[in-house]
């Protein structure tokens, strides 16, 4: 597949997933190296829906560490359960926060965020990474969004 995504100018959010996704499958099926996957998927998503921030954190013990991302600088390490991403981890499950500053434990890593969604990856059952999105408005996420991220997470293989 040629390097160029075709996004959806008009159109629900639903479509623009549904348009994405494809593009994506074809993008990273015949790539077996994550690291290149998981830039692309994050290039492919500020690309598309224009999130003030987004990327991956990988598990390295009991830390974080950051990944391939898009967007301003980011906090290197995030400790097991601090945070949306390391309670995101520990709970094994996507975290939809509308406020980040209502958020026990919030780690600003840019003080622009105003919300955030943290979708946990899975490698033989357990969390292997995170993707992180950060939008600059309040309650810009919802569960179209979990739906869909949890399935563009899916198709990397960890």
């Amino acid at each position: 597949m040629a390097e160029d995504l075709y996004i959806v100018k008009e159109g629900s959010l639903q479509e623009k997933y549904e348009s994405l996704i494809p593009q994506l499958k074809a993008l990273i099926e015949d790539e077996s190296d994550i690291v290149a996957n998981m830039a692309n998927v994050a290039a492919a998503l500020k690309e598309t829906f224009g999130f003030f921030w987004v990327g991956f954190y990988r598990v390295d013990g009991e830390q974080l560490v950051l990944g391939p991302f898009q967007g301003p600088v980011a906090c290197t390490r995030i400790a097991y359960g601090r945070g949306v991403c390391g309670t995101a981890w520990k709970e094994g499950q996507t975290l939809l926060v509308p406020d980040v500053d209502q958020f026990p434990g919030h780690i600003a890593c840019s003080s622009l965020s105003r919300s955030e969604i943290v979708v946990p990856a899975f490698k033989e059952s357990k969390v292997c990474a995170v993707l992180d999105v950060d939008s600059d408005s309040l309650d810009a996420f919802s569960e179209t969004d979990a739906v869909y991220l949890q399935k563009i997470v899916s198709l990397l293989k960890f």
